[in-house]
């Protein structure tokens, strides 16, 4: 190399075959700049994290004034006007710790891993337990703790309400831009059919292309559609067109691991990120408990029930809501009732013996919706039923009197429930209770679902009500199960609103 002056290497560099570049792993870090330039990711997150900040404070000084408010309203008319410098006052304090664990949360992260309600209210009940311990800690007395207990709850609701309308509108606004990331679906015909049905309205992800696993007979044998998809060819070509997609989406549950190992590093190389589908057993490795001391390392799996402070925490969760909806709605519940007797024979209160817990029977209110006798009518019409499995559905039933298709569509003839609430043997969200004629055509692995009390919501009626088929129906009552929390029921009931006001699949 000596005798190679710095000229000859030159000319040797510029004559030589250009070296293969290494593939690019998505772990690597990317350049800033670049990136920017791009992408504007950097631009997106700081817009994001400053709207989601400006949100969530607004929200929280608008509960604080809310509450302080109505304490001045009820007990000391005088001091109104000092409500917004009072709100001043606590407001910062409180904005900066929610935010902060809110933050740790991950309740500022792009959309697909931002959690949802329950998270929100979590971090919202913890940032007012320090505030409270922070006051008492500074020599602070507090004839009444109201205004904490109050905060929180008006907080839970605006931060829910306005994070929601955000949600709402940052999807339109990135579907209208344009801002979607195109994925790869892998899977048998029927996991990647249903995969590309619930990604239909998503705001993030575009169904783009798929490949199927499995034989060609499979895929005939399932009468399985595209929906305008794209065919990728065999798993072995996958390799050629990642380039053409931002995501690859395992479908399928039954994927062989040696495969998923080899493609998920593939994808990594292609700097393509792998997301999956879960299946039933990865919902349930949310509980699993670990039993040390064995020759093999093993898990169990605990029975999803709610006992102990879980039972007392819930039940005091219905009491108390079921209670005040039954005060707040009892004028639209005598109304109901006064327009049934005057338009139908019959009964105003329909009583259906149906399983609840551990199978045991209870007579499950409803308002009356069908023409006396309804029930020795059934069996003429179980040939009309539209729905597969243990469920019984028929669209246009002609036992439905007309003001009962009215109560059905809006969900008002579920009301009477509260009652079956307060009186133990339903709770407010948790698996709905089946009439005995379905209960009796159930799989037993079905049957996990009456583990705890029955419900008058759940997450049936907020993901598609009788839109889906029975199996993943019964998938959503054991994702409840396994991720119950008192708040994950403040998401559902408050998502049940919208859900009944929608009126999608109810019939």
């Amino acid at each position: 190399m000596t005798n190679v002056n710095l000229k000859e290497l030159r000319e040797l560099r510029e004559l030589a075959p250009p070296a293969a570049m290494p593939p690019r792993d998505i772990r690597a870090p990317r350049r800033p700049l670049l990136s920017f330039l791009v992408r504007l990711d950097t631009l997106r997150v700081v817009a994001r994290v400053v709207m989601l900040v400006a949100i969530d404070a607004a929200a929280i000084s608008a509960a604080i004034y809310t509450a302080l408010w109505i304490k001045a309203a009820t007990i000391a008319p005088a001091a109104r006007p000092y409500v917004g410098s009072q709100t001043a006052d606590y407001a910062p304090l409180a904005c900066l710790v929610a935010m902060l664990l809110f933050a740790r949360s991950g309740l500022y992260r792009e959309r697909a891993q931002r959690p949802g309600l329950s998270k929100v209210g979590s971090s919202l009940f913890q940032a007012t337990l320090v505030i409270l311990v922070y006051a008492l800690i500074e020599g602070h007395h507090f004839r009444s703790y109201y205004v904490f207990y109050a905060s929180l709850a008006f907080a839970v609701v605006y931060v829910g309400v306005l994070r929601w309308g955000f949600e709402r509108l940052s999807g339109w606004v990135l579907r209208a831009a344009g801002f979607r990331r195109r994925a790869l679906l892998v899977g048998r015909p029927g996991h990647v059919e249903r995969v590309a049905e619930a990604l239909r309205d998503s705001s993030e992800i575009e169904p783009f292309g798929y490949v199927l696993i499995g034989d060609q007979g499979e895929r005939a044998g399932n009468g399985f559609h595209a929906h305008r998809l794209r065919d990728f060819g065999s798993f072995e070509a996958i390799d050629r067109h990642l380039d053409s997609v931002e995501e690859l989406l395992l479908c399928d549950p039954e994927f062989p691991s040696e495969q998923a190992v080899e493609l998920v590093e593939r994808c990594h190389q292609a700097g393509v990120r792998v997301k999956v589908a879960p299946s039933t057993l990865e919902i349930l490795m949310d509980r699993v408990e670990f039993v040390p001391g064995q020759a093999l390392p093993l898990f169990e799996l605990r029975p999803p029930v709610f006992e102990g402070v879980d039972f007392v925490v819930k039940r005091l969760f219905d009491l108390v809501v079921a209670a005040s909806l039954v005060v707040v709605l009892s004028p639209l519940m005598a109304a109901i009732a006064l327009a049934i007797k005057l338009t139908s024979r019959g009964p105003i209160l329909y009583r259906s013996m149906r399983p609840g817990i551990g199978g045991r029977p209870f007579p499950c209110l409803k308002f009356r919706t069908m023409v006396e006798g309804a029930e020795d009518l059934q069996d003429l019409l179980e040939e009309e039923n539209e729905k597969d499995g243990a469920i019984f559905k028929i669209r246009d039933d002609p036992r439905v009197t007309p003001l009962g298709r009215v109560l059905r569509r809006w969900s008002l003839d579920e009301l009477p429930q509260l009652f079956n609430v307060l009186r133990g043997e339903m709770s407010l969200v948790g698996p709905r209770p089946l009439p005995m004629r379905d209960y009796l055509r159930l799989e037993q692995w079905h049957r996990k679902r009456y583990l705890v009390l029955p419900g008058i919501t759940g997450l049936w009626q907020v993901s598609g009500r009788s839109e889906l088929d029975f199996d993943e129906l019964v998938r959503l009552d054991f994702l409840y199960l396994e991720r119950w929390s008192v708040w994950l029921d403040l998401a559902i009931l408050i998502r049940t609103v919208p859900a009944v006001l929608r009126a999608r699949g109810a019939w």
